[in-house]
């Protein structure tokens, strides 16, 4: 009966604990997405500006799974390269110490104050920003509730001789006792991915005496293992790059942990030494109150030492896992590659990766413009039919990338965003969508010409009209293009040229009218000129429409 108690009652304490740790995660994310896309943008090739980016993205989000699965996000996006990225990932194992330091603070009596004082304007805040401060208190709050409700019920453990009994091993000061104990931490983290709820759990353990120092800097040391499964998860499927940084995550862990477990008695009493007091120190309750302090330096000397000894060896960590993670002729894929549950990632991030995908579309409908220029403009080229049919496909590819981003972005959606990031989202979408028009729009110029002969539709006065326009359609969709990529697009300008480039078409679709009606023209060729006309003035549309949506 009373294992049972303990059972339930951790189980409950862990279940506060977690919900607690995501919705801090969430919260901050949200009210710092903008700093943190912000600080991303600055990551240079300097390896010391990409650690200090990911120490400080994970003091954020408070999650280096998030990070780690954010930086494998932006290599497949193409936003960030291997050795930036493995940087970040160095960076994200100094910055999730931070969470040792916060569930070391022994203010687990004043959890439900936190609660209390975050509930409210969780509740009944005005702004966004209120609420999810609100929420960030609140979760804090159930944090330390969770931890003192598992401590509490982990004290009975010390004076059961059966539970003593079993885990008699893994308390033995020898090296099998060790590994045992890194085994354990790494198979549990993997099975709840999260470094920190472990952390939360060792440290609660050892807080109430039930396993000592020793044993909880093991279980600490295979967490670190075992947090990275869930980066190597989330590159699955994703391209060789990605691939590749988390692996050199999973590598760059495992090799420091090998490194300590050789000198483990020696780096348990190097801890002992740096913090003062005994590891072993009680209060009159019988807590010890030392310990987790103890355990939070540790956490933080292996992973700092770790990350200085490796920096100058980043470069030679992804030649490593270039070696063993081969490219064998993989092709770039334009469209975006799915990495797990959109809603799940940092909103600021998502959005970043879905601009990113906004940015190789543009870059698509660009080609396709090249192909309908050479067409047009060169049309006694001896590959016209072969630039048609590639025209189709760069058609097909935009309409891929339109339907995978409309679904990224509207799982996204599902998370609480901020006011700002709900505009972004939409006009990602809205931008997804005319990029896909203007792309039908150019493949449908090019299949006029399968319906009647180019030198039967362009000659004379109309070919002058037509190419004319043409030209200053493609202009107009450079300029857009220019201006939304440097993030200075003049709506004013945008409109006026839109309205003079209409008011053009009227007047070349009218003057071949009086064309047609001289007899220079048949019936078909009339109409397959005036649809050119009309596609060419339906992309002016959409592509003022894609200005007018980018914010």
């Amino acid at each position: 009966m009373e294992a049972f108690k303990i059972i339930y009652s951790v189980l409950g304490g862990l279940g506060i604990f977690f919900y607690g740790m995501k919705n801090m995660s969430e919260s901050l994310q949200s009210v710092a997405g903008d700093v943190v896309k912000n600080t991303i943008s600055k990551i240079t090739t300097n390896r010391i500006s990409a650690v200090g980016v990911g120490i400080i993205v994970t003091m954020l989000v408070q999650s280096s799974s998030v990070t780690t699965v954010m930086v494998v996000g932006f290599v497949n996006a193409g936003l960030m390269n291997l050795a930036q990225a493995i940087g970040v990932i160095f960076g994200a194992n100094i910055g999730t110490t931070i969470t040792g330091w916060i569930i070391s603070i022994k203010i687990g009596k004043y959890g439900l104050l936190l609660i209390g004082m975050g509930i409210f304007p969780l509740l009944f805040g005005k702004t966004n920003k209120t609420r999810q401060i609100g929420r960030m208190f609140f979760a804090i709050g159930m944090i330390f509730f969770g931890l003192k409700i598992m401590s509490d019920s982990f004290k009975p453990l010390r004076s059961m001789p059966e539970f003593l009994d079993m885990i008699s091993y893994f308390s033995e000061q020898n090296y099998g006792s060790y590994f045992a104990c890194i085994v354990v931490g790494c198979i549990l983290t993997m099975v709840i991915q999260s470094s920190s709820a472990m952390l939360g759990i060792t440290i609660a353990l050892a807080s109430t005496g039930v396993i000592q120092f020793h044993t909880a800097a093991a279980l600490v040391l295979g967490e670190n293992i075992g947090t990275t499964i869930t980066a190597l998860l989330a590159s699955v499927g994703a391209n060789i790059t990605a691939k590749r940084a988390a692996r050199a995550h999973a590598i760059f862990n495992m090799f420091g942990v090998i490194v300590v477990f050789a000198f483990f008695p020696l780096y348990v009493t190097f801890i002992d030494w740096v913090v003062p007091g005994a590891s072993n120190l009680t209060n009159e309750a019988g807590e010890y109150v030392n310990i987790a302090v103890h355990i939070a330096t540790g956490h933080t000397i292996f992973n700092v030492t770790a990350t200085i000894l490796f920096i100058p060896l980043l470069n030679v960590l992804a030649n490593v896992v270039t070696k063993i993670t081969p490219d064998h002729g993989q092709k770039e894929q334009h469209h975006l590659v799915m990495l797990g549950d959109p809603s799940t990632m940092i909103p600021a991030t998502a959005l970043a990766q879905a601009q990113a995908e906004i940015m190789k579309m543009r870059d698509v409908v660009g080609r396709q413009y090249k192909l309908a220029e050479e067409i047009f403009l060169n049309s006694t080229s001896e590959n016209m039919s072969e630039h048609i049919i590639k025209c189709k496909h760069y058609e097909d590819i935009t309409d891929n990338m339109q339907k995978e981003i409309t679904v990224f972005i509207v799982k996204l959606m599902v998370s609480p965003l901020s006011e700002h990031e709900s505009e972004l989202a939409r006009s990602v979408l809205k931008e997804a969508d005319e990029l896909e028009s203007i792309s039908d729009y150019i493949d449908r110029l090019v299949s006029y010409t399968e319906r009647t002969p180019i030198k039967d539709i362009l000659k004379d006065d109309a070919k002058v009209d037509f190419e004319d326009f043409f030209n200053s359609v493609k202009s107009y969709y450079d300029l857009v293009s220019k201006q939304i990529l440097s993030n200075t697009v003049d709506k004013a300008v945008i409109q006026r040229t839109s309205e003079e480039l209409r008011l053009r078409a009227e007047v070349i679709r009218t003057n071949h009218l009086k064309r047609v009606s001289s007899g220079t023209y048949d019936a078909l060729s009339a109409l397959t000129y005036s649809d050119m006309i009309v596609a060419l003035r339906k992309i002016r549309s959409h592509t003022q429409n894609a200005a007018e949506a980018h914010v």
